[in-house]
């Protein structure tokens, strides 16, 4: 495969704040071309597993989650979470002092810097994947997200999340339903502060 020929099917990863060599397999282009790209300075290296085009122009909304996005991607069976979940869904106040990323609990991964890696039992509740920036990320659902921020975090985090999930209006407003059998599955029981903020 001629570099060009390899360049032009991984167009669209290339727009993207990021991308992983998983992705580029999928359009056909394999680690060593990958390689060959960053020894003519085409393409960046930004972790392990995680490119970017070397001409990628940064803009304000790719550069607010960009550490995110290259953080997620490079930790295996990462999801972002609680504090981080709660700040993409716009139902907290806080700003992110680190990147909160779920893992499971008999992952042995260890992450240094601003990264606050939090053990999960069960993964699999509210994983969903999101647009953000035009990357495609694992993320806990608000619902789940709201959830564990109850369990996790501190109470008036939670309920102010809470609040403003049931406040939103059209997609961005939870779903009841969802959020109580996510509590039951997770064992924490929500009813008392469902009935707190919507009375």
């Amino acid at each position: 495969m001629h570099r060009q020929t390899a360049l032009s099917r991984i167009h669209t990863l290339l727009t993207q704040p990021s991308f992983s060599a998983a992705e580029a397999r999928l359009y056909g282009v394999s680690s060593a071309h990958i390689h060959y790209y960053i020894n003519k300075e085409l393409i960046r290296r930004l972790g392990r597993g995680i490119y970017r085009s070397s001409e990628y122009q940064e803009n304000n909304k790719n550069f607010r989650w960009e550490d995110l996005i290259e953080v997620v991607h490079s930790i295996p069976r990462g999801v972002v979470c609680l504090i981080s979940a709660l700040a993409i869904y716009e139902i907290t106040e806080e700003m992110p002092q680190e990147h909160w990323i779920a893992v499971p609990h008999t992952t042995s991964i260890h992450r240094k810097g601003k990264i606050k890696i939090v053990r999960f039992r069960n993964m699999e509740i509210g994983r969903t994947k999101i647009d953000l920036a035009g990357v495609n990320i694992p993320i806990f659902d608000r619902e789940r997200t709201i959830i564990d921020a109850f369990r996790l975090l501190s109470r008036e985090t939670a309920i102010k999340a809470l609040k403003m999930a049931i406040s939103a209006k059209g997609a961005a407003r939870i779903n009841l339903i969802k959020l109580q059998d996510y509590a039951k599955q997770l064992r924490f029981n929500i009813v008392p502060y469902l009935i707190t903020v919507t009375t």
